[in-house]
């Protein structure tokens, strides 16, 4: 059930991508300013994790995981509504990024940390694979219902079907203690609403606490490369590019479901090796190829979908969340029981670059009428920051 709400959770940040190109032809909206709705939803996704992830260890997994479905589910219903750039943003970005950042990172997280030493890696990789996996399964069927009924009714699908798994979480998701440490960190309320101020001050002491690392900050700007070149990028203009190059809405979205199938692998190998190896290099090697994928996309796009697009397809797919293990692993072994916590304000920085891009993306797109400095650009970020994954400090303790 934990899977099913990542996976919930997960389709809004790839349905994004197709909703670019009718918004822009539909409304006239510049893609620019339907950019600036994602990065407010990929900002607010990072920034909501920390608070969601302590909110979890007071309240439990699946009262934040229903009320985060539910908040998605209202911010994609409110999107079909919106009559300007600035309503559009207020319901996609302000909905949509609370309720997804509160039911995906988090939640496979927090799950992760309640499997105990030996296993965290690898139950934090299959959790992140289902819901990348299950995005990329969505995402042929909701390219097919744009395509074949609007980008309306594939929002309405999207809202209906995080009310079904809600309803779902709310009788099936059983609770799971969080560990004592955890626990003991998080202590000092009963549940309910007077916890509320302790989860918000016990996420801000950690942050303050985390800050006066080095090991936080090389974290949060490897992570905040990965968002870059990921959620900002890949999933929000792959499709837009595609379409500039010939390629229908419908195979460019056949290409990411290879990405997410792929990513099923790659993130459950990488859980794999964290548990045995050191997660730098785990981290390292994940970005060093990546940055080799995407400096060659230019040179692959043809109007037709061929060898080297699949090829590419597969071998992003193998390194695209496949970053999470080794970093929560890292996290753990610099912050302890905080780990999870510090986690999330990694993923906001994770988020901020997502976010950024996803703006910046657009905009590139509007100046030069072309993605390709945006591509390269990604590709040199992914290299510094393999160098970067390499600098933290790697402790061999218990992961």
């Amino acid at each position: 059930m934990a899977g099913a709400a990542i996976v919930a959770a997960g389709a809004f940040t790839t349905f994004g991508g197709l909703l670019l190109v009718p918004l822009h032809e539909q409304r006239g909206w510049s893609r620019a300013s339907i950019g600036a709705a994602f990065a407010v939803s990929m900002v607010l996704y990072g920034v909501t994790a920390p608070f969601a992830a302590a909110l979890m260890d007071r309240l439990g997994v699946r009262r934040v995981v229903v009320g985060a479905l539910l908040l998605a589910g209202g911010g994609a219903a409110g999107s079909v509504v919106a009559g300007s750039p600035a309503q559009w943003t207020a319901a996609w970005g302000l909905g949509v990024g609370l309720g997804t950042g509160a039911a995906s990172t988090a939640l496979a997280a927090s799950v992760a940390e309640r499997a105990g030493a030996g296993r965290r890696g690898l139950v934090a990789g299959l959790l992140t694979a289902a819901g990348v996996a299950g995005q990329f399964v969505f995402l042929p069927v909701l390219s097919r219902v744009v395509e074949e009924y609007g980008w309306q009714v594939a929002a309405w699908g999207l809202a209906g079907t995080a009310v079904l798994v809600a309803v779902c979480a709310l009788v099936a998701l059983r609770e799971v203690r969080a560990p004592a440490g955890v626990r003991e960190a998080g202590a000092g309320a009963a549940p309910g609403a007077a916890g509320a101020p302790g989860v918000v001050g016990r996420a801000l002491r950690v942050l303050a606490a985390s800050t006066r690392r080095p090991a936080f900050w090389l974290l949060a700007g490897v992570f905040a490369v990965c968002g870059a070149s990921t959620n900002g990028l890949l999933w929000n203009h792959f499709t837009p590019a595609a379409h500039d190059h010939g390629i229908p809405a419908t195979s460019a979205s056949a290409l990411l479901a290879v990405v997410g199938v792929c990513n099923v692998a790659g993130t459950v190998a990488a859980g794999r090796l964290t548990d045995r190896v050191d997660a730098r290099r785990v981290l390292a090697a994940c970005l060093g190829l990546r940055a080799l994928t995407l400096v060659a996309l230019p040179l692959l796009w043809s109007p037709s979908v061929g060898v080297p697009l699949v090829a590419f397809a597969v071998l992003f797919g193998l390194l695209d969340v496949a970053r999470v293990p080794p970093t929560l692993a890292l996290c753990r072994v610099h912050f302890g029981s905080d780990g999870v916590v510090v986690f999330g304000w990694v993923n906001a920085a994770h988020q901020l670059g997502a976010g950024t891009m996803a703006h910046l993306g657009g905009l590139t797109r509007d100046l030069t009428g072309s993605y390709d400095p945006v591509w390269v650009g990604a590709g040199a970020l992914c290299a510094g920051a393999a160098v970067l994954a390499v600098v933290v400090r790697g402790d061999r303790e218990e992961r």
